[in-house]
């Protein structure tokens, strides 16, 4: 190990490496700051580019850079714009929008690039020490663990509603599962509820929906509401970058937890960065205390941090499955995959073995990766919050034709632009009603997947066995029904205590 460390070390650190590492960062980070053109997008546009330079070790480093510094930049029009035109940067918008709209976009940028940066670094550390025992982790996982994850991530849906929302929320819920059902299922490769639309037989696309459920929205408030458009600062001047002690010390533990959380959920093929975010701040939410949780959705610091830090640890944990066994853990690692078999690479176990330059070079480069990131990112942070003080009249058509574009080029389809208005009036008319529209995104994210894995859970062991037949199915089952009492219990519990001193008094 230590000898495939130093082999890295010189591989990483030569100047086409240092520079592939800087590019990759830079192109990374401007493409996730667009909404609609997410990772998977650019690296597959950047195949030809990487194939062309011949050395596997820069190739990889190169696409590896663009990975996580798309999902790094991808958190920036989620606060400034509510715009997350990246599934693992839709939780990031839950708390870093209502930060930037109180005059706080600044400070909620800088979390989110102090959390991103501490994620990835720890989870280059974690990657480095346990790659080869976690890979044998992650082949324990088969589809009846991974439908069981589903469901706990869906127990934990009470996270995403506001005060007195749970009812709401879970009918956003099951609004996104049924959503998520139109198109061919995992059963039968026939399409379902398409209503003879031919450009449904896919699907709704997830671009188009997060656009409806959170950017078209605010921009119909930003003409609807003036003043909204002005609590970006006063004059336009960006104040209050930099994070307190106290500030620090609050989000310190989250981002330890986090990482740790986001990189074991990204070791499992199929679970990836969306669900370590989700996860995060679910968790984060149900264990922070009765005043901390009130603040979440609102503009905690502690919500912020959360999904970012795991967001990009899990990016860096799902290289575990892609080097060690040639299981992609998630849509854009999938691409990658076919990017080292094009460079004549053969990830699996034997890799560390007969290449570890490449192994070991592409680890090194995360450490490198990152702190390139936050020497990019922070100095620009006054520039890139002076989005808000943007003019209404110039702001509105700006995310209009993000909104658009991210759409269009999400599926290079017109029909898109029509469902895209139709779900987005919807979704305003649900704003004004007070309906959460995060759970609605989550069910959807969420519900292929559960369907993918339980239908194949029922063919492999022809029926329901497999429940309790593979205790850590069992296991997981009884997590997700733990996260859905415990909120009640503690509801209940604190509505008697209040019950008890009214009584008193």
């Amino acid at each position: 190990m230590l000898e495939g460390i130093l082999i890295g070390l010189g591989t990483a650190f030569s100047i086409t490496n240092i520079l592939m590492v800087i590019g990759g960062c830079l192109i990374g980070t401007f493409i996730g700051m667009l909404p609609g053109l997410g990772p998977m997008s650019i690296i597959a546009i950047m195949i030809p580019v990487a194939i062309s330079i011949g050395d596997p070790s820069a190739a990889l480093i190169l696409l590896a850079g663009v990975y996580y510094g798309a999902i790094f930049g991808g958190s920036t029009s989620s606060i400034l714009i509510n715009a997350p035109g990246v599934a693992s940067t839709v939780a990031t918008s839950f708390d870093g929008y209502p930060l930037a709209r109180q005059g706080k976009a600044g400070k909620a940028l800088t979390v989110a690039a102090i959390s991103s940066f501490c994620g990835g670094t720890i989870g280059a550390i974690l990657l480095m020490v346990f790659a080869p025992a976690l890979a044998s982790v992650a082949l324990l996982f088969h589809s009846a663990e991974y439908f069981a994850l589903m469901v706990v991530g869906l127990s934990a849906i009470a996270a995403f509603a506001g005060s007195g929302q749970v009812g709401k929320a879970l009918l956003m819920t099951l609004l996104g599962l049924i959503m998520a059902t139109v198109g061919e299922g995992a059963l039968f490769n026939m399409p379902r509820f398409t209503m003879g639309v031919m450009d449904l037989q896919s699907g709704f696309g997830f671009i188009t929906l997060a656009m409806a459920m959170f950017a078209l929205p605010e921009a119909i408030y930003l003409v609807l509401d003036p003043s909204r458009s002005a609590q970006g600062g006063e004059g336009g001047e960006i104040k209050d970058l930099r994070i307190t002690r106290d500030e620090a010390r609050t989000i310190a533990p989250v981002i330890g937890r986090q990482s740790i959380q986001g990189f074991l959920i990204g070791v499992l093929p199929g679970a990836g960065a969306t669900i370590a975010s989700f996860l995060g701040y679910a968790v984060e939410r149900n264990i922070a205390t009765k005043e901390e949780q009130e603040e979440f959705g609102k503009g905690s610091l502690k919500g912020l941090a959360a999904p970012e830090t795991a967001n990009n640890a899990a990016c860096t944990g799902s290289f575990v499955p892609l080097l060690t066994l040639g299981i992609p853990g998630s849509g854009t690692t999938a691409i990658l995959l076919g990017a080292l078999i094009a460079l004549n690479v053969t990830p699996g176990p034997r890799l560390m073995l007969d290449d570890p330059q490449i192994f070991w070079a592409v680890i090194i480069s995360m450490y490198l990766g990152n702190l390139i990131l936050l020497i990019l990112n922070l100095p620009l942070i006054p520039y890139i919050a002076k989005v808000l003080a943007v003019p209404r009249t110039f702001l509105i058509p700006f995310i209009l034709f993000f909104t658009l574009m991210g759409a269009y080029i999400g599926q290079n389809n017109a029909t898109e632009l029509l469902i895209l208005v139709g779900l987005g009036v919807c979704a305003t008319v649900l704003r004004f009603a007070d309906y959460p529209l995060a759970p609605l995104l989550i069910g959807f994210i969420l519900g292929s997947m559960l369907e993918n894995n339980f239908a194949r859970a029922l063919q492999l062991y022809d029926g329901l066995g497999f429940i309790l037949e593979r205790p850590m199915t069992l296991g997981l089952l009884a997590l997700a029904v733990i996260l859905v009492v415990l909120p009640s219990y503690r509801a209940r519990r604190a509505r008697l205590r209040a019950e008890g001193v009214a009584d008193a008094d």
